[in-house]
């Protein structure tokens, strides 16, 4: 099936039967959009290819959900076992390792539970559930939520039972949520491009980094044409080719903020 929607898109571009107005429609994370990534690929990618992105930001869960509603003609998400799913269900097609960075645990520079250095993110968390620390979640079934529910779950912390109190579900982006740990004192786990470009930190400080649980990959996924007539097949296939080809890979090595950079190409 794959070989037969590239070989259409291919014919698209050669005839030319492409709207004279070319932009395609991308549902990515907040963390790409906040960190200031895409105000660096975007402008790159329209003048080499002539298509404008209108980028959808939410959180990876519902960015999934709009490729499976046909909301999209592409995907730049982190939650790589949503996104095998999604393309196992036929909703998806040719998915791509494209960047990596990673998440961090912050929280106030005081650390009450006293977490900071360490190099076991799970242990982390165990101190703060057995505190009763307060701890700012996203909840919003974002990339970022799934991995620190996956974090939670490792270590054996019951949410429900035991997170009444301290425990906040804010069903917000990552700068929401980041403004509120810093306005509670409460810690947080984070994408690091988010994190560096947040300016309002206040007593927040970066406690626990570096364990391999903390790893942040990213994949582009082509939405499947078949189950829908309105996907920009040919414009979404040229997006999916620059992003993990050598223009794209070296527009993400590019990306600073203050020198440091946030993002990792990572395309095979």
């Amino acid at each position: 099936m794959l070989k037969r929607i590239l070989l259409l898109a291919a014919l698209l571009l050669s005839t030319g039967a492409i709207a004279e107005e070319r932009f395609i429609t991308v549902a990515s994370t907040t963390s790409t959009d906040q960190s200031g990534l895409f105000g660096a690929l975007l402008p790159a990618f329209q003048r080499d290819s002539g298509i404008a992105v209108r980028v959808v930001a939410v959180g990876t869960g519902q960015a999934l959900r709009l490729g499976e509603r046909g909301d999209a003609d592409a995907l730049l998400v982190h939650d790589r076992a949503g996104e095998d799913k999604f393309v196992a269900g036929g909703f998806g097609l040719d998915r791509r390792d494209v960047m990596y960075n990673d998440f961090v645990v912050v929280g106030p520079s005081s650390d009450p539970v006293g977490i900071k250095g360490l190099g076991n993110v799970t242990e982390a968390f165990k101190r703060i559930a057995a505190a009763k620390a307060p701890f700012a979640s996203r909840g919003d079934d974002s990339g970022t939520n799934r991995s620190e529910l996956r974090i939670w779950k490792s270590a054996g912390a019951d949410l429900k039972a035991d997170g009444i109190g301290w425990y906040r579900e804010l069903g917000s982006g990552m700068g929401a949520t980041l403004n509120t740990a810093a306005g509670m004192g409460a810690y947080a786990l984070t994408d690091r491009g988010t994190w560096a470009s947040f300016k309002n930190r206040q007593s927040l400080v970066i406690l626990v980094e570096g364990d391999k649980a903390l790893f942040n990959p990213y994949g582009s996924i082509l939405v499947n044409p078949v189950l829908h007539s309105g996907i920009k097949a040919a414009d979404a296939l040229v997006w999916h080719h620059w992003l993990t080809g050598p223009k794209g890979q070296a527009a993400i090595a590019g990306f600073k903020i203050d020198g440091e950079q946030l993002f990792f190409p990572d395309a095979k």
